[in-house]
């Protein structure tokens, strides 16, 4: 074999920063070792995988076309290696998940997935839709829990669950006291969304087609919890997922608010790198996903 797998660790961490020194930082390497393993791959197959751009490097054509070969290579030795040493268990799983899941839904998930494989390392990234898609295109996570639609052809989403977003307001906004809401309504009401990028945002602004550009926006937040706040404090109203507000509504202290001619339902997805080697850990992450589903 003409290749190391150090000199593909190499390669694929400079691909994911962009930078030789950065790279040979993360793998506790000299700078001079991590080029010259990268210089020493391109010549071996007489071939250029990155093109500088000022202080950073990119990936070429070429590059760019062998990175998912090369990372799924090198997830597979790693496996293969767990193999070896008796390691049933996956040694590493790195999770990307959207606000709503990764605030009400993954802490649950990961105490049963890490209860059922106690030896695992398990990271979660939390943001929003459009960042978690870009860090599983970068493989900077192994597998992502997304409640927007993303595409793209690296891209590789699948249904997960069924979920909801649902109208509130503060118990004594003017809103708690109808039965239902008409359009009427919605264009009067001072609207506390979240941002651009996110699957709530998405869909909001789906189930709300047609209505858009005479809405108010009042607020615009990043953060779930922000907007519940914000809504309790009569700032106005919103519209986020049910399972961010079940506990609020139980309490009393926010109101939900019925409008049954707009369609507020949406899925959550599982998102993955078409290239991604699925380990065992990435598959019983799945398993355990579904099985809470029950």
């Amino acid at each position: 074999m003409r290749y190391t797998l150090r000199q593909l660790e190499v390669f694929l961490a400079v691909a994911r920063l962009g930078s030789v020194s950065r790279a040979a930082r993360e793998l506790a390497m000299s700078q001079s070792a991590a080029s010259g393993s990268l210089a020493d791959l391109e010549r071996q197959f007489d071939v250029r995988l990155f093109d500088r751009a000022g202080k950073r490097l990119q990936l070429s054509d070429l590059g760019g076309s062998l990175r998912g070969h090369a990372q799924a290579v090198l997830d597979q030795a790693r496996e293969l290696e767990r193999g070896l040493e008796g390691q049933k268990e996956a040694a590493r799983l790195r999770i990307g998940a959207t606000l709503t899941i990764g605030n009400y839904l993954a802490a649950a998930l990961m105490a049963r997935f890490m209860r059922r494989y106690p030896a695992a390392e398990v990271t979660l990234t939390v943001a929003n839709t459009e960042e978690i898609a870009r860090q599983a295109g970068n493989f900077e996570i192994d597998i992502g829990l997304i409640e927007g639609e993303v595409s793209g052809p690296d891209l590789e989403v699948t249904p997960w669950r069924d979920d909801e977003l649902v109208v509130f307001c503060a118990p004594d906004h003017p809103f708690a006291r109808k039965r239902v809401l008409t359009d009427r309504d919605l264009r009067g009401a001072a609207w506390i969304v979240r941002e651009h990028g996110s699957g709530t945002r998405q869909a909001f602004d789906r189930a709300m087609h047609g209505l858009l550009p005479e809405l108010r926006i009042a607020l615009t937040l990043q953060h779930t919890e922000a907007i519940k706040r914000a809504v309790a404090a009569g700032l106005g109203v919103s519209c986020v997922s049910r399972i961010a507000l079940d506990d609020a509504f139980g309490r009393g202290s926010l109101k939900a608010c019925r409008v049954p001619h707009r369609d507020f339902r949406r899925q959550f997805f599982f998102l993955l790198h078409r290239r991604k080697f699925r380990s065992a850990g990435i598959t019983r992450w799945i398993e355990i996903c579904r099985a809470g589903d029950d």
